[in-house]
């Protein structure tokens, strides 16, 4: 397993698009949060800066930015994006979590 957190092409292109509506210089930062139904949560939030230790991961016009804590529980991780007939959504598919709940939002490890 590799620590590095990647962007799949699905959901890099599904990021642009959002930030292009957006004013410039706007990023999506994606965070794990203690709570959720399986103890923790993923959150996406624009932001317009970056903190010194932030991951930054760049693909396709797509910014995405990660804390440091973050990182700890999602090594190795796949950011995509689903489009399918129930909803689109970003999916985290994360080699660390044992377990999420139907909301595809929360995890535990």
């Amino acid at each position: 397993m590799t620590d590095t957190i990647t962007l799949s092409d699905r959901a890099a292109v599904r990021i642009t698009e959002i930030l292009g509506r957006e004013a410039d210089g706007a990023m999506l930062r994606v965070a794990v949060d203690g709570g959720g139904c399986s103890g923790f949560q993923y959150s996406f939030d624009i932001v317009h800066e970056r903190q010194p230790d932030d991951l930054v991961i760049e693909k396709a016009g797509a910014v995405v930015l990660i804390d440091t804590v973050s990182r700890e529980y999602m090594p190795g991780a796949e950011i995509d994006f689903s489009d399918e007939l129930i909803g689109a959504a970003f999916k985290i598919n994360n080699p660390l979590a044992t377990a999420s709940c139907g909301c595809g939002t929360s995890f535990s490890i």
